[in-house]
């Protein structure tokens, strides 16, 4: 796990929301398609499990997603995310309407995302990151590259880091523990 800057750690003491795009991020990034053109996601368990710590912790969850599916709609239920905008064309408008629904201020919130469709959010939020196979136009514009690729640890590796820094993290791992 990548050591974040001090000058982060105060960014992300703030965080309150954290926002995730799916494709790439959640998922490797590859669309499977079933014999009737359903696409399949494949979730990762650690991934899922980092969100529902960070939840724990009191941090929100969010998805926003260009694109809508069955899958995405029961993982996200599966994990108790609070919000979940499906379908978005545009994820500025996107972004800037959940803002207003959670009443936060842009500081308040982080997100992780693998492509320029993302960049929208990832530019005006307190904290970013990307995926390792983002292209280098999103990488050179956000706080943090994980070490993990998407769809194999890197929301979870995005989670810890926030329990980490907001110091929530050995409280959340001692049920664990005992």
């Amino acid at each position: 796990m990548k050591k974040v800057p001090k000058a982060l750690v105060a960014r992300i003491s703030r965080i309150r929301l954290v926002i995730l795009d799916v494709d790439g991020v959640l998922t490797d990034g590859r669309l499977y398609y079933g014999a009737d053109g359903e696409a399949l996601k494949v979730f990762n368990t650690l991934d899922g499990h980092g969100m529902k710590m960070l939840a724990e912790s009191g941090v929100a969850l969010a998805i926003i997603s260009g694109r809508a599916s069955k899958a995405l709609q029961q993982r996200a239920k599966d994990l108790d995310v609070s919000h979940v905008m499906m379908g978005v064309g545009d994820k500025a408008v996107a972004y800037r309407a959940l803002l207003k629904k959670c009443k936060l201020a842009q500081g308040a919130v982080a997100s992780i995302g693998d492509d320029v469709p993302d960049l929208p959010i990832l530019l005006h939020c307190g904290f970013s990151a990307a995926v390792p196979a983002a292209p280098d136009e999103v990488k050179s514009r956000v706080d943090l590259v994980t070490t993990h690729a998407g769809g194999q640890g890197a929301v979870r590796e995005f989670c810890e880091i926030i329990m980490r820094a907001q110091g929530t993290l050995d409280a959340v791992m001692q049920k664990y523990l005992d």
